[in-house]
């Protein structure tokens, strides 16, 4: 073969081999190693890839049906059924406080005095013009009946006789408008002195030492703790179903970790007219039991039936008015499932489910907000073992805990 056709084969030789290297150092300047032969393209995950949460026990809630009471919702608060409010009778100065908010009272025990000098001293003015008049009264009885001695005898006119008379009714009557006077002011002055009207607490003190009251001013409020009642609201819509001696379930705000049952008692004969709501009111079951705190706030059902329904707690849920969404457990990942919730049970606090879950779902009790369609997980080893042992017995979870998650 010629010279000419072989030269240029060293030439081509080392432009490939240049070129090799220039890719070689361009990628060693990024960071980046050539590819290896075989290897799988960039973005392409294990299929076998580790879980990114782990599930205990206590994560799990099992949705299963309970009965659930239902009727008319009752709201409002715990008042006493014997109570009075005690005002200022008289315009004064208060100058005595014996017993404050909280304290145990006695029928006619003093709470407050007012300042009774004035009183004092038109009851003694009173008091002199009654002594006065009765003299009065006693001297015209005895002039007159001297002078009726001596019309016997013919000794005075009849004209006399009259006047002895007349000055005798006088006098009575002068008697009888000094003690009206004395009444007066004895009544004025015991309106000085604040009494308790019946066996109780004092609920709740308005007036101390130095203030001045006017007539009509409240100054302390007594109640008996014994008589406590539950004082609700139902809307009127509802009124049909209302009937006296129903039972009634409902919490109260300060015990929440209580139930109280009661019964219906009374309904109100007239409607708020702004409000469109009826009052009703419930009397405690247990009256020992009922709190001796009034004006707090209570929530209940009047319960007119019952009825088995799916229901979850609220810390399952995340909510957006009556809707939300929970996350369920599918085979080994994570779903977000829309659910469509009903009216909330005020004894219980719990949130019907009317569609997006069914009875045996498995859902996360407290889930977190970092939580995304699709996760994947895996259940520990006891959460295993729990869960057989809810499906088994179809009890549905409610011991709180706080949800795992990595």
């Amino acid at each position: 073969m010629p010279l000419s056709a072989r030269a240029p084969r060293p030439l081509a030789l080392a432009a490939a081999l240049g070129a090799g290297l220039l890719l070689a150092f361009s990628l060693a300047g990024c960071g980046k190693a050539p590819p290896a032969s075989g290897a799988a393209p960039d973005g392409a995950k294990s299929a076998a890839e580790s879980p990114s949460l782990f599930i205990a026990p206590e994560d799990l809630l099992l949705v299963q049906p309970a009965q659930r009471a239902q009727g008319p919702v009752v709201s409002g608060s715990v008042q006493p059924a014997r109570r009075a409010d005690l005002r200022a009778e008289l315009g004064a100065v208060v100058v005595q406080v014996l017993k404050d908010n909280g304290e145990t009272v006695r029928a006619g025990e003093l709470l407050m005095r007012l300042d009774d000098t004035s009183i004092r001293d038109a009851l003694t003015s009173a008091q002199e013009s009654l002594r006065v008049a009765t003299q009065g009264l006693e001297q015209a009885e005895r002039n007159l009946q001297r002078l009726n001695a001596l019309r016997e005898q013919g000794m005075v006119s009849a004209q006399a006789l009259e006047d002895a008379q007349l000055r005798r009714q006088q006098a009575l009557g002068d008697q009888v408008a000094a003690k009206s006077r004395v009444v007066s002011a004895q009544q004025q002055q015991s309106r000085t002195a604040v009494r308790a009207p019946f066996d109780g607490v004092v609920g709740e003190r308005r007036a101390s030492v130095g203030d001045t009251v006017q007539v009509g001013r409240e100054l302390v409020k007594v109640m008996d703790p014994r008589t406590m009642r539950f004082e609700g609201l139902v809307s009127a819509d509802r009124l049909q179903e209302l009937k006296l001696g129903q039972p009634v379930a409902f919490r109260i705000n300060g015990f929440s970790d209580r139930r109280f049952a009661g019964t219906l008692q009374r309904i109100d004969s007239s409607v708020n007219a702004t409000t469109r709501q009826v009052a009703v009111w419930v009397s405690f079951n247990d009256p020992r039991g009922a709190p001796a705190v009034a004006g707090l706030f209570a929530e209940g059902r009047i319960e007119t039936g019952t009825a088995q329904v799916l229901s979850v707690p609220e810390s399952a849920l995340h909510r957006q008015g009556d809707s939300g969404h929970a996350w369920r457990l599918d085979a080994s990942r994570l779903q977000k499932v829309a659910v469509k919730l009903g009216e909330r049970d005020p004894r219980s606090g719990e949130w019907p489910v009317l569609s997006g879950l069914k009875a045996g779902d498995r859902i996360l009790r407290n889930p977190g907000s970092n939580l995304t369609d699709g996760q994947p997980f895996r259940l520990t080893a006891p959460a295993a073992a729990d869960l057989a042992a809810s499906a088994a017995s179809a009890a549905t979870v409610t011991r709180p805990a706080a949800a795992a998650s990595r």
